[in-house]
């Protein structure tokens, strides 16, 4: 499992080439980000002035009798501590606004980049982790301006303010004061390094714990049937007990710093006041400059003791946006640079001499050669891992070839504009796969284009109306996730409308109805005959009964093709196909003989 936190590529406190391509999303918004440094600032300062002016007050107003002078110093403060918790609000406010507008942006440019990948990077990505990204890496990042850098900045810029107004009231009472910073600074860098090596045994179980969640309850049907749920509830108290685990040593270490702190802070506070009494006694330190120099103790010892979390928050942060640039750097993009874009096609189809493979050269299509003109109808057939599916994922160009040529019209696919060729080319798959919403937004998949007129007359075409107008609302019928309401049939009924809605030129069925009963497989049948007039069609099915019409049988075996042509001259010439036919109908060819 990969480590929630890791050391930087440069091994420096932070990265900050990573620092400045989080920065490249602040340019939209570089007003909100100078107003907010200048907000961070003033409330710095604000916040430090209080003490000095309660000094002045009591060394000058109050010891010289100047009752119109402390009135005047005591609106001065009220102003004061009014403009300060306006400015600390806008500094809150505009923070956590910055925050989530990036957060806004980097996940809208990271889920773009994630819709342009190709499948090849899905096959060996895990979904848990592109969610994860696209949710807690992203949402730790408004981390990073409203808690974590400005935060930081503010910290430092008080401490930098009390220390110039503590040597200006009184160097000696300023060197008495810091006496206790040395021990103070080493028990924070202390906590600081066992805090952030918590946080990544929390990070770690928690995409443990996120990771057995999701893929459990995704599997949950093969739990169950398994009567394996006492295993695997067994391996969930695992999991969560080391969650507790993290989670509770990030809590010891916060239960000893922060004691540590304000007890350190107290001994500070308690060497202030005795050697500050000897001045009173001695009449060479004020009183006010005593009150004075305990409310910058105060101040002194929050920011020192807050800087820790702070950083640990912008490195956690910076962290999350290097694995963010990481994913928005990879280049396993589908290439796009086509233009060609014609209103319609024919439907001719042809594959030259192509090479394929998934990984390396571990070839799943090996010099793979057929031409499919236009309304033909051209099926695939052959054993689990043949090519079959590779086929039409290719001419999707869901997939790059490694060799070869595949061509629609005479032009090679990489000539198209992508959108423009997908849209002509209709697929319906084995596993159906249907989102939470409407029957009718998972037809139109959210296209405003399409008319529930279009919607009726694609549910006729393939046989599906009937079904459909008897669901609870019809079109409006709610659909759970994955289609867990409807059945097997029905579901492969809607991939059909959604497929036909667009009036695609190729239409491509990969096992359509290998899922169905047989009533519902003789209605899509029925449909398909109808669907298929007309348009270029690529059948893949382990049933031979339903391809036995088509123009040409393509038998593929290990990536190669083994035999082609019609179901008679298959038979006749008593190779790979016969054999199939053979195995699948040997009930039936017995009770003959």
């Amino acid at each position: 499992m990969e480590q929630a936190t890791k050391a930087t590529k440069t091994g420096n406190i932070f990265d900050w080439q990573v620092l400045r391509r989080l920065m490249q999303y602040v340019r939209p918004y570089q007003r909100v980000f100078y107003f907010l440094i200048f907000l961070t600032v003033a409330t710095a300062a604000l916040g430090t002035l209080r003490p000095f002016l309660i000094q002045r007050m009591v060394d000058v107003s109050i010891e010289q009798g100047d009752l119109l002078g402390l009135n005047k110093m005591f609106g001065l403060l009220v102003i004061l501590l009014v403009a300060h918790a306006l400015v600390s609000y806008l500094q809150t406010y505009f923070g956590g606004w910055l925050g989530q507008y990036i957060v806004r942006d980097i996940r809208v440019d990271l889920y773009k980049h994630i819709l342009d990948l190709r499948l090849k990077f899905f096959d060996r990505t895990p979904i848990g982790v592109l969610v994860t990204r696209n949710i807690s890496d992203v949402e730790t990042l408004s981390d990073v301006f409203s808690e974590g850098l400005a935060a930081m900045i503010g910290d430092i810029l008080q401490l930098v303010f009390i220390m110039a107004f503590m040597f200006y009231i009184d160097w000696r009472l300023t060197l008495v004061s810091l006496s206790v910073i040395p021990p103070l600074l080493f028990s924070t860098y202390v906590f600081k390094e066992k805090v952030k090596k918590s946080f990544q045994e929390v990070r770690t179980a928690v995409a443990n714990l996120n990771s057995f969640v999701q893929e459990h309850l995704t599997g949950m049907n093969v739990v169950q049937i398994f009567n394996n749920e006492e295993r695997e509830f067994t391996k969930f108290k695992a999991i969560n007990q080391e969650h507790t685990r993290a989670n509770i040593r990030s809590v010891l270490y916060y239960s000893i710093y922060f004691p540590v702190a304000e007890v350190l802070a107290a001994i500070g506070v308690g060497l202030l006041v005795w050697y500050a009494a000897q001045g009173q006694i001695e009449g060479t330190i004020s009183k006010g400059a005593l009150i004075a120099f305990i409310m910058y103790n105060a101040l002194f010892f929050r920011p020192i003791r807050q800087i820790a979390d702070r950083f640990n928050t912008l490195q956690l942060g910076l962290v999350s946006t290097e694995r963010l640039l990481k994913l928005l750097d990879s280049k396993e993009l589908i290439a796009d640079n086509g233009s060609y874009a014609p209103a319609t096609i024919r439907g001719d189809v042809k594959f030259d001499h192509v090479w394929f493979a998934y990984n390396d050269e571990e070839w799943v299509l090996r010099d793979v050669n057929f031409e499919v003109q236009a309304g033909q109808t051209i099926a695939f057939v052959g054993a689990t891992g043949a090519g079959k599916t590779s086929i039409i994922n290719l001419l999707s160009r869901f997939y790059e070839i490694n060799k070869g040529t595949i061509s629609v019209d005479g032009h090679d696919l990489r000539e198209y504009d992508l959108k423009e060729l997908r849209r002509h080319i209709g697929v319906v798959l084995q596993d159906v796969f249907l989102f939470a919403g409407t029957i009718k937004d998972n037809i139109t998949l959210g296209n405003q284009d399409i008319t529930d007129e279009q919607i009726w007359a694609a549910a006729d075409l393939v046989g599906a109306r009937r079904f459909i107008e008897r669901l609870p609302g019809a079109l409006l019928y709610p659909v759970m996730e994955r289609g867990a309401t409807l059945s097997v049939g029905q579901r492969q009924l809607i991939s059909f409308v959604r497929a036909m809605v667009y009036q695609p030129r190729i239409i491509i069925l990969d096992e359509a109805t290998s899922s169905v009963d047989s009533e519902t497989e003789e209605l899509i049948q029925q449909a398909i005959e109808k669907l298929m007039q007309g348009r270029t069609s690529l059948v893949i099915a382990h049933r031979l009964s339903t391809i036995q019409k088509a123009d040409r049988i393509i038998v593929l075996d290990r990536g190669e093709i083994k035999e082609s042509g019609t179901h008679e001259e298959l038979l006749r010439q008593g190779g790979f196909y016969q054999q199939l036919y053979q195995m699948q109908y040997k009930d039936a060819l017995s009770a003959q003989g």
